[in-house]
């Protein structure tokens, strides 16, 4: 039985199926439709959000049937052949694999020779950082001043490892990260054309730890409905990704609000049955109190799918602004610092703690002290070192004091 991975099967084809790098494809389409196509390409970025698809998209639009254009047929030779990767005019080479300068000077041996099937010959290198000095050297000539029926297309996630000299010969394009909610509007998008059960939550979890790649939110996708027997819901990928439930948070930040730390190391202790992952947990606190700090600046903040208004308000009123960010600014140290605890535990409990200990003292939920308990506070919170009296300057040698 065959099964072709969603990434490969909903991977774009033409320009106007790319999810998100509109600067990208902006720039392309322009050049296209004026003939001013430069002759090599650098496409940076992170892993999975589409160097390689946009460089063969690009190969396809220069080498399709119909002539150089922006928007490919799809239905000739060449660009049936270029999707299904056996174009022989798309020279694809991982340099990852092949580092030696015997490699690229081989590879170089061919460039002058005319195309076999199509207009130009493509060359498409990804990792091109992986290249050795010698083969870049042998390769600068070349990328300066190729034949005509020529073009490179570099592709790379580590720009700083490029000479500046092969920086200089090329047209650089930046990908950015996809933002999380492109992500998930997409996978709900391939899921209803694949007929796939799904919930809004389970699929923002996943775009979530996606981390701006659509590669890697398809690959997790492909995990979910497989760990889920067919369907993606939220609960399936809370257990997929070990995080805990969003009732869990929710009740972590009721606790901190009404300041019961009994309560609060409880609630803490109970998470251990489900062997969390605690740097996630403090990430999911943090997103919360994001989503708070917005419904009480914002009045008309609707939420999204882990976070409705309905769920958002008790707590924006039960909490002061002040309170909120403090907590959120506890939260993220408590991350950041969570790998120098004993064990991730007792960091993430410390962390809880801290929160409550530095909350001001005798505020209320929801409310704030008077401005001299706040002022008293500062100065008992502020360092001994500055409360200290001044050294006097030693006499001058020579002068009577």
């Amino acid at each position: 039985m065959s099964y072709t991975a969603l990434a490969r099967t909903w991977r774009p084809k033409t320009f106007s199926e790319l999810i998100g790098q509109e600067h990208v494809r902006r720039a392309l389409v322009n050049a296209l439709e004026s003939g001013r196509v430069h002759h090599a390409f650098l496409f940076t970025g992170t892993r999975g959000v589409g160097k390689t698809t946009i460089a063969r998209i690009l190969a396809k639009c220069l080498n399709c049937e119909r002539g150089v254009t922006a928007e490919p047929c799809g239905e000739c030779a060449s660009c049936r052949e270029i999707d299904a990767g056996r174009f022989p005019d798309l020279i694809e080479v991982d340099a990852a694999s092949r580092t030696k300068v015997d490699d690229t000077r081989e590879l170089l041996d061919n460039v002058q020779y005319a195309p076999a099937r199509g207009r130009y010959k493509v060359y498409l290198i990804d990792e091109v950082h992986m290249l050795s000095a010698h083969s870049f050297n042998a390769l600068l000539k070349t990328l300066e001043e190729p034949p005509p029926h020529v073009k490179f297309l570099l592709a790379t996630t580590d720009p700083h490892k490029l000479p500046v000299t092969v920086l200089s010969r090329c047209l650089q394009f930046n990908l950015k990260r996809l933002p999380v909610a492109d992500i998930a509007a997409h996978m709900r998008r391939i899921l209803e054309q694949e007929g796939v059960g799904f919930d809004a939550a389970g699929l923002k979890l996943v775009a979530q730890a996606a981390d701006g790649s659509m590669r890697d939110a398809l690959s997790l996708l492909d995990q979910l409905i497989a760990f889920g027997g067919g369907q993606a819901g939220e609960a399936q990928a809370r257990a997929m990704l070990g995080t805990i439930s969003r009732d869990h948070v929710v009740r972590i930040v009721e606790l901190l609000a009404a300041a019961d730390t009994a309560a609060l190391v409880r609630c803490a202790h109970s998470l251990e049955e489900f062997a969390p992952d605690y740097a996630q947990v403090l990430d999911e606190l943090a997103a919360l109190l994001v989503r708070i700090g917005l419904k009480q600046a914002l009045s008309d903040y609707e939420g999204d799918e882990l976070y409705t208004p309905e769920l958002l308000e008790p707590l924006a009123r039960a909490l002061s602004p002040e309170d909120v960010q403090l907590f959120y600014q506890t939260a993220i140290i408590g991350r950041r610092d969570l790998g120098l605890a004993p064990e991730p535990r007792t960091g993430f409990e410390m962390t809880l703690l801290r929160m409550i200990a530095f909350r001001p003292a005798g505020e209320s939920s929801g409310s704030r002290p008077p401005r001299s308990a706040r002022r008293a506070r500062r100065r008992a919170l502020r360092p001994a070192a500055l409360a200290l009296p001044r050294a006097r300057a030693p006499p001058t040698p020579g002068r009577r004091s």
